[in-house]
């Protein structure tokens, strides 16, 4: 603790910060190895030898020193944000796709590290959803005799498409749900949290994003459950379920593509959790995080203009 004066910090460098966010990562990875097996790791690694090639590559056609940026790490991190976010039994193209997409098109066609406009790895995903959506909407399943399933969510707005349904009536007689959300997702869930929360300890995330969305999102689902809980989940189910937690902590608070102002983090995190519960309930998408980043991603300068805080000294 800091007691007397200068409180001068010393800044933190881009490979410091993206190292944090890749050990952060790690607890989700090792529940998801846990519950799923190793094949993500298979996909980690292809995404990221990707991301490094195609850094390289963009770093010396627009005379950029390689070797400087390609050790801060930030092209480590998209790539482990797509193989994340993507079905870790899609084929190894589509990853391998997607992360070159993410890199070249999303990142250095937008100036680089610092310029992009839109959260890459979500560039790629909503990219990939549109253009291969069976091969985006398979995932591994966690029962011993099953290989393939649908996810939780997608289940769930598939099975209330019959007459008569009702969500407790799903969830009972579908085996890939589990004690919260779906089976095994719940404990990927969890670790990503504790990563996050762990980023939120080292100073490396704001909490105004992680509580915005989770609280927001809460809130939204909750008034529809209340409302009418044979057809809507509960709120439990929205925050353990597909990217939720993911989002929350390493995709939302993107710190080039999010609002950087505490109240405008409030805002963008708030419209985000009313937009991806959109796209979940009444959406065509199994998931609305990839979405709902880009769409808010697109608001970003304005509600950045109109919530600086005022400065020392002036009127607002």
């Amino acid at each position: 603790m800091l007691h007397n004066s200068p409180y001068v910090r010393k800044p933190a460098s881009v490979t410091t910060v993206m190292l944090k966010v890749l050990l952060a990562l790690l607890p989700g990875i090792a529940a998801f190895v846990w519950q799923f097996g190793p094949d993500i790791l298979v996909r980690l690694f292809a995404a990221t030898l990707t991301a490094l090639a195609c850094e390289a590559l963009m770093l010396r056609a627009r005379g950029k020193p390689v070797k400087l940026f390609l050790s801060d790490l930030s092209a480590v991190v998209t790539a482990w944000l797509v193989a994340l976010a993507f079905p870790s039994i899609a084929p190894l193209w589509l990853i391998i796709t997607a992360t070159a997409l993410a890199i070249v098109v999303a990142k250095h066609l937008y100036g680089g590290l610092g310029q992009n406009v839109f959260n890459p790895a979500m560039v790629a995903y909503a990219i990939m959803i549109v253009a291969f959506p069976s091969q985006m909407s398979q995932w591994p399943s966690a029962l011993p005799d099953a290989i393939t399933s649908a996810t939780p969510l997608d289940t769930l707005r598939t099975g209330l498409r019959a007459a008569d349904a009702t969500v407790a009536g799903v969830m009972s007689n579908a085996e890939v749900f589990g004690a919260l959300a779906g089976r095994g997702w719940e404990w990927v869930a969890g670790g990503f949290a504790l990563g996050g929360l762990w980023l939120m300890q080292q100073r490396v995330i704001t909490w105004h994003i992680p509580v915005a969305f989770l609280g927001v999102l809460s809130l939204f689902s909750g008034a529809f459950w209340l409302a009418d809980s044979a057809h809507y989940a509960s709120p439990v189910l929205h925050l353990m379920a597909g990217g939720s937690m993911l989002g929350a902590f390493f995709i939302f608070t993107d710190p080039v593509s999010a609002c950087t102002t505490p109240r405008g983090k409030l805002i963008y995190a708030a419209g985000a959790a009313i937009l991806v519960y959109l796209i979940r309930v009444f959406g065509s998408y199994p998931d609305g995080v990839a979405f709902a980043t880009l769409l808010m991603n697109i608001c970003v300068p304005l509600i950045d203009m109109k919530t600086q805080p005022p400065v020392f000294g002036h009127k607002n």
